[in-house]
């Protein structure tokens, strides 16, 4: 199949969904990438230069549209919800339902316990909590029927239940300022944390609003430290400690016509003590972007798209690891195989030999780590020479019931010709081997060309001890010098 290489865009939603990252609409100057449907599989590493997207946009029903809101259904991380957003056309629909089990689109019927007015939304951030809920505050409110339709601020808390399919209404009092193009993302209180956007300019982040998910009430905090120039378009996450948001990107216009310096466009926000700072970075830093969408998948914080860049000299996707709070660092390598902030996947640790050489290579950061490998291939070698000694000892038996002449025969290798063996070897490829099956497959060589054996001294079994005595000889030294012993 030819690559798919999708067109730049912003104002897109990116969603999670199991181990696809899921990119749908937007909006890109004059071209037409509202319908535009695609994914990437987080599941295997990748690169940046060489992202595989997997376009699904030949099955996309829902109209063209930017500035629309997209989450997965929760701790159940099986379906993608898709609300409101910017249309051209007239439209009776605001929901959406993707299914990933059967790649289908499809129409919920939601009850309706507010008036249809409170429905119409765009350009604000949507947060699903760990039961289901989607929470909808602020942006702008559609108001008419036509192409000619009106769009209002409107401070109000819509939410949907996605697992009862019910529209709700919370509570207004005390919540801040309308406003479009916030950041917000949920905290492991169950509070959502608002912050920054545009209402006809660029709000301050010296405030930061806390929506209270369980008891329907909002509060205030004053931020303080390096507090960054007030902006929106930009994109927040919750760190892996769940003590600090980190924003990316922006613009501190509503226009649009001055973009954020690449110095001033990462900030980091604590929301124990509410201060904030430049966190240490570390990597190649890219240019500032607006209108990006971002996701912490595993220890990175994955943002795509958005206004800014140059995509034929730079990358759609940029990573960030934020793995350690000290530092965060720019890569362009992403290897997480499974998700340990992401609970509801369901993943587990891979076995070490799911995990390609480079990646091993590149993880080799620690003096731990590198006596872990080292002596994984010290105890590696040393079973493979064990097993060859079993092996050895037992062809050698076999021998010593078997003078006839042994005609020229093939070794193979998983189905691969690998040597010829002249008539005086003794290693046939039919004889039953009697050594235990767990020493036979440890001594695999997996594909590489096999040794033949030489020579035709029989082993006695107490050679066979001597031999053993030897190694264990060689793994007790090995020891003294390492600080990860072989057992």
């Amino acid at each position: 199949m030819t690559p798919y290489k999708p067109i730049g865009r912003s104002r897109h939603t990116a969603t999670l969904v199991d181990d696809k990252l899921y990119i749908l609409g937007g909006d890109y100057k004059s071209i037409e990438v509202g319908k535009d449907f695609f994914y990437l599989d987080v599941s295997v590493p990748f690169i940046t230069q060489n992202l595989l997207w997997k376009d699904l946009s030949i099955i996309n029903t829902v109209p063209s549209h930017y500035d629309a809101i997209s989450v997965n259904d929760g701790e159940n991380n099986n379906r993608l919800f898709l609300y409101g957003g910017i249309v051209n056309v007239t439209v009776t629909d605001f929901v959406y339902i993707f299914n990933p089990q059967n790649n289908t689109w499809s129409v919920p019927q939601i009850t309706d316990n507010i008036p249809l007015i409170f429905m119409k939304k765009s350009e604000l951030t949507g947060i699903i909590d760990r039961n289901g809920k989607m929470y909808l505050w602020s942006g702008l409110e559609l108001f008419g029927k036509n192409i000619k339709n009106i769009y209002l601020f409107n401070n109000d808390m819509l939410i949907l239940d996605t697992k009862k399919l019910i529209w709700e209404l919370g509570s207004s009092f005390d919540a801040p300022t309308a406003r479009t193009h916030y950041g917000a993302t949920l905290l492991p209180d169950g509070r959502i944390i608002y912050m920054g956007g545009f209402k006809s300019v660029a709000l301050t982040l010296n405030q930061v609003y806390l929506y209270d998910t369980i008891n329907d009430s909002w509060s205030s905090k004053t931020t303080s430290g390096k507090v960054p120039s007030g902006r929106g378009g930009f994109s927040a996450v919750l760190g892996l400690d769940g003590q600090r948001i980190i924003i990316y990107g922006g613009t501190t216009t509503v226009t649009n016509d001055k973009d954020l310096t690449p110095e001033d466009s990462l900030y980091e926000l604590n929301v124990i003590n509410f201060g904030w700072r430049i966190p240490n970075i570390s990597g190649k830093i890219p240019k500032s972007r607006l209108y990006n969408k971002a996701n912490v998948i595993g220890k990175y914080m994955v943002i795509t798209f958005g206004l800014g860049y140059d995509q034929l000299t730079e990358r759609d996707i940029l990573l960030l690891d934020i793995g350690n709070a000290g530092e965060y660092i720019w890569t362009n390598e992403f290897y997480d195989f499974y998700h340990p902030s992401s609970p509801q996947s369901g993943k587990v640790p891979p076995s070490p030999s799911a995990i390609p050489p480079s990646i091993i290579v590149q993880s080799q950061s620690t003096p731990s780590m590198t006596g872990a490998i080292i002596g994984s291939l010290i105890g590696g070698a040393t079973l493979s020479s064990v097993g060859f000694l079993l092996y050895r000892w037992n062809k050698n038996r076999q021998k010593s019931d078997n003078n006839n002449n042994q005609e020229e025969k093939n070794i193979y290798n998983h189905g691969r010709e690998i040597e010829q063996i002249p008539k005086n070897e003794y290693i046939t490829n039919h004889e039953p081997i009697s050594a235990p099956d767990s020493i036979i497959n440890n001594c695999s060589n997996h594909g590489q060309e096999s040794i033949p054996i030489v020579d035709d001294n029989r082993l006695t079994l107490h050679e066979l001890k001597q031999e053993i005595q030897d190694l264990r000889q060689i793994i007790t030294q090995s020891n003294k010098q390492s600080t990860n012993p072989i057992k």
